[in-house]
């Protein structure tokens, strides 16, 4: 089963390229993020002729989280108790799968940084209280790097945000509930960037940040048998500045 996040930074803007890549990478299951669109404005229908189910969760020009589904969608949850669009689960097949979208938190000085620490706490707590018979997988666009191999230059970052203790002790502490990094459990020692910004000509000079993370329970991690960066959706005219990520799961039955 192949389950993968993107964030999209405008389905409206990137329908073409989503359709295209559902057709080239066929996953099973896509988290997408920064949908940018309203429930009314989400392509459900266009999707469904690609064979995908779809659950949506948007308010309008921000944020928005998706899951499109091929393998079934049920037990839809929208949304945490900030009220903004950034949170979807469902079951898929055998899975429960949630897509996030993390708030960027601005600067280490800015409320909005307090914000995304509860954000992720808040994260954590529904993680702990879940329903321990179905394996989940988490993922999208966490605006986290989880250590300094995720990021091109740690020293450009010192005293922002995306590289912080808090921010990464969030991510720890989500993981403690039985989870896995699974690109960090299969390339130990790759940078795997998934992020890079539009300016500066950064995604030719690679200069990325890994923090589109796929978070995988812990009982699923022998069965993974690849994870990849599709940094060829990076390329191109008026692509998004993330890059999908996608993990190969093997599952019984």
């Amino acid at each position: 089963m192949r389950i993968a996040t993107w964030n999209v930074n405008s389905v409206r803007a990137r329908i073409e390229r989503l359709e295209s890549w559902l057709v080239a990478s066929a996953p099973d299951v896509l988290l997408l993020q920064e949908t940018k669109v309203d429930d009314a404005g989400f392509p459900a229908a266009r999707l469904a002729n690609l064979g995908y189910e779809s659950a949506h969760y948007g308010h309008g020009q921000w944020n928005g989280v998706a899951i499109l589904s091929r393998v079934g969608l049920r037990d839809v949850e929208r949304g945490l108790s900030d009220g903004e669009a950034r949170m979807i689960s469902a079951t898929c097949g055998p899975l429960r799968c949630t897509s996030c979208y993390v708030p960027n938190g601005r600067a280490l000085d800015d409320p909005h940084y307090e914000a995304k620490l509860r954000w992720l706490e808040e994260l954590r707590v529904r993680r702990a209280a879940r329903d321990v018979a179905v394996p989940e997988v988490i993922g999208g666009d966490f605006n986290v790097t989880p250590s300094d191999l995720d990021c091109y230059d740690p020293a450009v970052f010192v005293g922002a945000t995306h590289v912080s203790a808090p921010e990464r002790g969030a991510i720890r502490a989500l993981e403690a509930t039985g989870l896995t990094d699974a690109w960090r459990h299969l390339h130990p020692d790759a940078p795997g960037y998934s992020w890079w910004d539009y300016r500066a000509g950064a995604f030719h000079l690679d200069h990325g940040l890994r923090i589109d993370l796929l978070l995988v329970e812990d009982d699923l991690v022998p069965r993974l048998r690849e994870v990849a960066v599709d940094r060829d959706a990076r390329r191109g005219p008026r692509p998004s500045d993330h890059a999908p990520v996608w993990v190969d799961v093997e599952l019984e039955g």
